[in-house]
């Protein structure tokens, strides 16, 4: 893994391929029963998603691994409690390639959004994820985040769990 490296989106990239991943990254929690609008989303939907922020990406030998999007603060989305704060950034559209889960590249993906958020001029950042996936929110929490609020988007079948971390903070 000492050859990852993370990189911004760039225009040479294949949105198909990227969505792929995410299709292949939340296939598990679609067998779990969780609608995650990664589990469907068509092409047209990652672009206007990533359009709203910074969509990066961690690369092994040109290999595509895994993603994030950093929306930064001020973007001001009406989305609930944490997610409509103007010092709060959110992390979103976080996915890993299946076979190389469980080997510290999502770590280091959420440490750079973590903190590119920081750069941005964000205190806190944001991220969501299903009530019932409890393996996600045992993560979350492990890194800091606490639980602000629920929501329930229209594109999900399950009720949101909304999480938000003091940026700055250890682990």
């Amino acid at each position: 893994m000492s050859e990852l490296r993370i990189r911004r989106l760039e225009g040479a990239d294949s949105l198909e391929s990227l969505t792929d991943l995410l299709h292949r990254a939340y296939a598990k929690l679609a067998t779990m029963g969780f609608r995650y609008l990664a589990t469907y989303q068509d092409v047209e939907t990652t672009r206007r998603r990533i359009a709203k922020g910074e969509c990066y990406l961690a690369v092994e030998r040109e290999l595509v691994l895994g993603t994030i999007l950093v929306i930064p603060p001020k973007a001001m989305l009406p989305l609930g409690a944490g997610y409509d704060r103007s010092d709060a950034a959110i992390l979103s559209q976080f996915a890993v390639e299946p076979a190389r889960q469980r080997q510290g590249i999502g770590g280091r993906l959420l440490d750079f959004g973590e903190q590119r958020a920081a750069e941005l001029g964000a205190r806190e950042v944001s991220v969501d994820t299903a009530e019932g996936a409890t393996h996600l929110l045992e993560l979350y929490e492990a890194r800091g985040y606490r639980q602000v609020g629920f929501a329930q988007w229209e594109h999900t079948n399950y009720r949101s769990v909304l999480l938000c971390k003091p940026l700055g903070t250890e682990r």
